[in-house]
Parts: structure tokens; C-alpha cells; sequence
């Protein structure tokens, strides 16, 4: 049997994640800007800057929702006492 995870824990774990996923799509974002700042607008920064903060924009939506789930479309939180209640009516 596995020991229970702490809550502390489970938030650090959510933490990196979040801080992985921005330096991942920031990352992504900032070499598309600079290929396009290259290729179609005559190396200026607007690009780069843009494409950063849309990475970032990204990032922030996905950690905003690994808090947050009721902010998920489509799902629904339950009060304690629904879900018990379904629970027990699974069980009959």
C-alpha cells in the first residue's frame, strides 16, 4: 500500500508543471517569432515579442485550469454530498 500524497506535495507537483509548461511553450513561441521575424517581417521584435506573450498566454490558460478545474468547459463540480449519494446508487 502507498503512503498518501500530501497537499503540499500535490501543489509543487502542479508548480513545476506549470512553470515546465511556461519555459516549454514560451520557448516555442519565442523561435517562431524569431523564424518569423527573420523570414516575413524584416527582423523587427514585434514579432518575437507577440509570439512569446502567446506562448506565455498559453501556458497560463493550462496552469489556470490544472487549479481550477471547474474552469474546464464542460464539466461540473459536485457537492460532497451529490457525489456520495451517486456513490450509493452505483452500488445498489
Amino acid at each position: 500500500m502507498s503512503k498518501p500524497t500530501s497537499s503540499e506535495d500535490i501543489l509543487g507537483q502542479k508548480y513545476d508543471r506549470c512553470l515546465a509548461d511556461l519555459l516549454v511553450k514560451s520557448g516555442v513561441g519565442f523561435s517562431v517569432g524569431v523564424v518569423a521575424s527573420v523570414i516575413f517581417f524584416r527582423r523587427r521584435t514585434w514579432p518575437i515579442a507577440l509570439s512569446t506573450g502567446f506562448g506565455a498566454g498559453a501556458a497560463y490558460a493550462d496552469c489556470d485550469r490544472s487549479f481550477n478545474p471547474a474552469r474546464i468547459p464542460g464539466t461540473r463540480v459536485l457537492p460532497q454530498s451529490e457525489v456520495a449519494a451517486l456513490h450509493a446508487n452505483k452500488s445498489n
